[in-house]
């Protein structure tokens, strides 16, 4: 899966990761993804086992994080060939990188975001599950808290503040400037586990991480400035937030050849979910799928234009021309079509009409035949004036109108 995952990365085309857990029956694996359902309870507690006891902020920033699966991987990379790079450093070193925000502000914790681009297949269905099931996998990771809390394995100390609130278990770190990224066994720390079915997701602890009381290792903090996670979880309401948006790693839209990469910007409230960043990876229910279906994650960067009757907003075509009918819904792009529209119009006011006979000049105002040597009429040369001679120069085809005049094809 990872070697298909490297092939379609490459080609900016994905197609959607098949089901993590062998539980499932081989029908329900045969099942089309249009048809797919939301994940049971079981699958819940299996996949957010590992995460669930993080600090809020960092686990609101995961979450978001692996709704952008193959920004992960880019990300991963980029971390893996800048070793030593973590915290504000590595975040700041990736400034130019056009990726998710919430995918930027992990390079800062290397080691846990080598393991979302490892485990792909996890960290994506953790995102599809938060896409499609936010409520209910918010509601997840404070039962599971809940049960750590009973088992005596979550509780407070010197690297991370653990409270309760509203019957809400809440987890920040102890100094809001170092990060400490638990490790943790879910078999120990949630007591015996309910699902034999479906046992929890697990993975080795990182190298250097040290057991500090059973089931628990902890590494080194990581430094980051006051206020670097812009995302939270508000418990009440049961989904995650955006709490601040003047963080330094998220970028505006990015602008490339007058077309403006609409980005969606961070805004205080309700996190949302920004297409653009999913590169084509598709979503797994229809009900996700056709919530992000007219999503466009590039849009023309609008251009005021005078005209006769008042100012009016056009898009962007490239200078092209074309005016309106651009955007008529042709398949043709817009500098096609109007190179298409003008030439039309060139060769409809060049070839005359059927059974029409156009009248001779009067004598006086014939063009005299220049003798070789002699300096022709110069009409040419007066403002809007093409091959042709014509009085409103342009109208004949090439020249100061271009292909189609003043008013069609491209401005001389």
């Amino acid at each position: 899966m990872k070697k298909a995952l490297a092939i379609l990365l490459s080609a900016s085309l994905v197609a959607p990761v098949p089901p993590l857990y062998a539980q499932t029956t081989p029908a329900a694996q045969a099942q089309p993804a249009s048809n797919a359902s939301n994940y049971t309870q079981a699958e819940l507690d299996q996949m957010l086992a590992p995460v669930a006891l993080y600090p809020d902020e960092l686990l609101s920033q995961v979450l978001m994080a692996a709704t952008y699966p193959l920004e992960i991987i880019k990300a991963a990379r980029w971390s893996s060939a800048h070793p030593g790079l973590k915290g504000d450093d590595a975040v700041r070193a990736a400034a130019n990188e056009d990726w998710d925000p919430s995918v930027k502000s992990l390079v800062a914790f290397p080691d846990l975001l080598a393991r979302m681009s490892d485990k792909i297949d996890w960290t994506q269905q953790l995102g599809d599950a938060f896409l499609g099931q936010e409520t209910q996998v918010m509601n997840t990771v404070q039962t599971l808290r809940h049960r750590a809390e009973a088992a005596g394995t979550l509780r407070s100390d010197e690297r991370q503040r653990v409270t309760e609130d509203g019957g809400n278990i809440a987890i920040a770190p102890s100094n809001p400037q170092v990060v400490y990224v638990p490790y943790y066994d879910p078999l120990v720390v949630y007591g015996s586990w309910w699902w034999p079915a479906y046992p929890p997701v697990v993975w080795a602890p990182w190298p250097g991480y040290v057991v500090v009381h059973p089931g628990f290792w902890w590494g080194v903090g990581i430094g980051i400035t006051a206020g670097f996670f812009f995302g939270s979880v508000s418990w009440s309401a049961h989904h995650v937030t955006v709490v601040r948006t003047n963080v330094y790693y998220a970028r505006p839209p990015v602008v490339v050849h007058r077309y403006s990469v609409a980005h969606r910007p961070l805004a205080v409230g309700p996190w949302q979910h920004d297409p653009s960043h999913r590169h084509g990876v598709d979503y797994r229910t229809p009900q996700v799928r056709q919530r992000y279906a007219h999503a466009a994650p590039v849009r023309p960067a609008p251009v005021h234009r005078a005209s006769p009757s008042g100012p009016r907003m056009e898009q962007r075509d490239g200078g092209h021309g074309g005016g309106r009918d651009d955007r008529r819904g042709s398949l043709m792009p817009p500098p096609m079509r109007a190179s298409a529209a003008g030439h039309a119009e060139a060769q409809r006011r060049v070839e005359p009409r059927a059974g029409f006979n156009p009248p001779r000049p009067a004598s006086a105002r014939e063009m005299p035949q220049p003798r070789f040597g002699a300096v022709p009429d110069r009409g040419g040369d007066r403002p809007g004036s093409g091959w042709g001679g014509g009085e409103r120069g342009g109208e004949g085809g090439h020249g100061g109108g271009g292909f189609g005049g003043e008013r069609n094809g491209h401005r001389g």
